[in-house]
């Protein structure tokens, strides 16, 4: 396994790690404390333990090398895991949001004080692992460790409006004992709105999305960098997990030799390589040069 897959699991590890102990900790408080927002968060945090599972198993499958089967690799396991944590919130979300609703309906206790207390420390402990997941995945250029990420942000957002709804139901007294489930439904909001936009990212990536929206164009020019080469007539980038493959057609002069022609495309994807480490592979395709005014493929 590469430093970067390494990496990507050994942030899986911690997150399945503080997750189990956090889902246990709110759990247990929750139940004695007469606080649901608590308890669905901790039915979260369980959901949390499958979700850096599924990571996991996307960033050992991304890393698995090339074969006949797969010629570019199995880079596509990081979106496809990130795609299944952000179904994950959506679907924990409409959950959590049905059991709220039905809790506001039946007349119970109000939460105790002490559950206040264990939620700003789940707060302050999603929200380092936010931080830490955030700079493991712009470092390796992981979408799922991303999204895994975003996942303890959420979870510090609704454990922030769950602390808010007991809050009020604290001080508010007889007849405000709902309003930490009125904030676990509000919480459902915030959570429903991350899955969906961590669904996008990861959609995105499947579907061949070009990476940034510059990269082709900065590409382009460094290929036009290469002495002999004429122009770029198109490019296309690719992202396959945390590699980029690059398909491009490259305008030479007709009069070359193709020992010379093919010397300009390796050089041109050399430089390319060079430039930009992540590009596993660009595949050259020379085209003839011709003016303006003629026709030309």
């Amino acid at each position: 396994m590469s430093s970067r897959e390494a990496k990507g699991v050994r942030v899986s590890r911690v997150s399945m790690a503080v997750n189990g102990t956090l889902a246990v900790v709110k759990l247990v408080a929750g139940i004695a404390g007469h606080s649901y927002a608590l308890i669905a968060d901790a039915v979260e945090s369980l959901g949390d333990i499958v979700s850096s599972m599924i990571v996991w198993g996307g960033l050992v499958i991304a890393a698995k090398p090339a074969d006949e089967n797969h010629p570019y690799g199995h880079g596509k396991a990081e979106p496809l895991a990130a795609l299944g944590v952000a179904l994950m919130l959506i679907g924990s979300a409409v959950g959590i949001a049905v059991a709220a609703v039905g809790e506001i309906k039946v007349p119970h206790h109000a939460p105790a004080p002490f559950t206040l207390a264990v939620l700003l420390v789940v707060v302050g402990v999603k929200e380092t692992m936010f931080r830490f997941g955030s700079r493991v995945a712009a470092a390796i250029d992981s979408t799922a460790i991303q999204v895994d990420a975003w996942h303890h942000r959420s979870d510090a957002l609704t454990s922030l409006a769950a602390g808010l709804g007991i809050v009020v139901a604290l001080i508010g007294g007889e007849g405000y004992e709902s309003a930490d489930d009125w904030a676990a439904l509000t919480a459902c909001v915030i959570i429903a709105v991350n899955g969906v936009r961590f669904a996008r990212t990861a959609l995105h990536e499947l579907m061949d999305t070009t990476p940034e929206a510059t990269m082709a164009e900065r590409m382009s020019s460094t290929a036009e960098g290469v002495e002999g080469a004429q122009r770029v007539e198109k490019i296309i980038v690719r992202k396959m997990g945390p590699t980029l493959y690059v398909d491009l057609h490259l305008e030479v002069d007709p009069q070359l030799s193709v020992i010379k022609a093919h010397e300009i495309a390796h050089q041109v994807k050399n430089r390319v390589i060079e430039e930009w480490p992540a590009v596993a592979d660009v595949m050259v395709h020379i085209e003839p040069f011709a003016d303006a005014d003629l026709d030309h493929e």
